[in-house]
């Protein structure tokens, strides 16, 4: 199992505080907030990391991060030129990928969560995670029946049939580059991760699991605040 962490973007929803530097380099608490996913795929027992950035942060992530060496870890860097979609994580990643199965993490999304046992236990198909959350529109929102079955998938619905969002961690097999290539343009011009989901819902191969522990999607104001505010909280518990 390898991981991949996206960490592109231009996160204008936090400007001015990404005027200058990557939403994934702001601090939570007292780290980067790109230690959190590293850490994530860490304790579920990935090490091989491909990181993508934006062009313009590159040498930023490389000084803070290096090597790997100081983590454990062995990291890849990759360029992602435009941000135009999470599905394009996985073309980027074909080389790194290489016919293996991955786990890719979205770079501002914060877990304190154990993901070892689904990872570890994964052979084939597509694994996905849902959490029920205030504001799904900003998320691809999972439709379940009464019996908790997966009924559809939609990337921010402007009208969401549920508050289960599908949250930014991803355990796929080797054929999420191939379903990636097929992939068409979005409404909003992306390339959408759900499309890439979808494709393994209709052939059957799809578990949709909810997540119990905490998470934050990072990317406003509130939810990084929320985010900093859990860490500090848990930090000073552990002192």
């Amino acid at each position: 199992m390898k991981g991949i962490i996206l960490a592109g973007g231009s996160a204008t929803r936090l400007r001015p505080l990404t005027k200058i530097t990557s939403k994934q380099l702001l601090p939570v608490y007292n780290k980067p907030m790109i230690f959190y996913p590293i850490d994530t795929l860490k304790r579920a027992g990935i090490t091989d990391i491909l990181i993508i950035v934006a062009p313009q942060y590159a040498g930023q992530f490389m000084n803070l991060l290096g090597s790997g060496r100081e983590f454990g870890c062995k990291f890849t860097f990759e360029i992602q030129e435009e941000p135009k979609g999470l599905a394009q994580a996985f073309v980027i990643g074909e080389d790194f990928m290489h016919g293996d199965n991955a786990t890719l993490i979205l770079g501002d999304n914060i877990f304190d969560e154990d993901f070892s046992a689904a990872i570890s236990g994964f052979k084939s198909g597509g694994h996905v995670f849902a959490k029920q959350v205030p504001d799904p529109q900003r998320y691809g929102v999972i439709e379940f029946d009464q019996n908790m079955k997966v009924l559809s998938i939609v990337e921010k619905p402007k009208e969401p049939k549920s508050d289960y969002a599908m949250v930014g961690l991803y355990v796929v097999d080797s054929r999420a580059v191939e379903f990636a290539k097929k992939v068409q343009p979005s409404g909003r011009g992306e390339y959408e991760i759900a499309d890439v989901i979808n494709q393994y819902l209709a052939l059957g191969e799809l578990k949709v699991s909810v997540l119990q522990g905490i998470y934050e999607d990072a990317g406003t104001f509130d939810s990084l605040l929320r985010a900093n505010n859990y860490w500090a909280q848990k930090n000073q518990i552990a002192k």
